[in-house]
């Protein structure tokens, strides 16, 4: 299969692109704005399964140009269709709603919810049917559930990408594509560390991986348009 994952460089991406180069002979483009770390990835991808394809590109998703230029050339040289992508980029800031900068407002609402929206409209014409999309959210922006000071932009962003995936499933619902939003609950990534330092996550961002990998390749059968808590606490 022809997989694209955003995020890739740390945590979820990173062990995600992992648990999926292990279990086949998949063909993965990993995105993210860090080199180095791709090329981390790309090796430890090879020490899964020495026949691993794994295509790094450089890409910043925070770009506000077209991501049908230099993206789509990039992904090209790589893959002509895809079978799934995993819009799995997030970015969060753990401030007070009075204290956040028009930067952070902007980036957060940039990264979570404006790029994978673009992304998808830039990689339909290139999908084949069956075609899944997973996109991840967290439970922050799952509804009813519990809320926290300090993440109300990341909240929002992330809630409006679970009701872009309702409404995509419903547009394209006879198009052979299928769009699922997984609500993460928390997991032990470097981006949760940063904003609540000492908390103690559920899962391991491999744990997690294995639930994403799985979901992806199968679970398109029995989902669409499905926002799904992935989480045994409310954080």
């Amino acid at each position: 299969m022809n997989i694209i994952i955003t995020g890739a460089s740390r945590g979820i991406g990173y062990e995600t692109a992992k648990r999926i180069a292990a279990i086949g002979d998949n063909n993965i483009v990993a995105i993210a704005r860090n080199e180095s770390k791709l090329k981390d990835l790309k090796n430890a991808c090879i020490r899964e399964n020495v026949q691993a394809h794994l295509f790094p590109i450089v890409f910043d998703l925070e770009n506000t140009e077209p991501f049908e230029g230099n993206l789509i050339i990039e992904i090209k040289k790589h893959i002509n269709n895809i079978d799934i992508v995993i819009n799995n980029t997030g970015l969060l800031v753990n401030k007070p709603f009075d204290k956040l900068s028009e930067s952070e407002i902007n980036r957060m609402i940039q990264v979570n919810l404006t790029a994978p929206t673009k992304l998808i409209k830039t990689l339909l014409p290139l999908m084949n049917r069956p075609g899944h999309f997973v996109n991840i959210s967290s439970m922050g922006g799952f509804q009813g559930s519990q809320k926290f000071a300090g993440l109300s932009v990341y909240s929002a962003a992330k809630a409006g990408l679970a009701s872009l995936t309702e409404c995509l499933a419903e547009e394209y619902k006879n198009s052979g594509l299928v769009f699922n939003c997984l609500a993460l609950g928390s997991t032990d990534t470097e981006m949760l560390r940063e904003a609540f330092p000492g908390y103690q996550a559920s899962f391991s961002s491999s744990e997690m991986a294995d639930f994403i990998a799985d979901f992806a390749f199968y679970k398109h059968k029995y989902f669409n348009g499905k926002i799904i808590p992935v989480s045994i606490t409310s954080l």
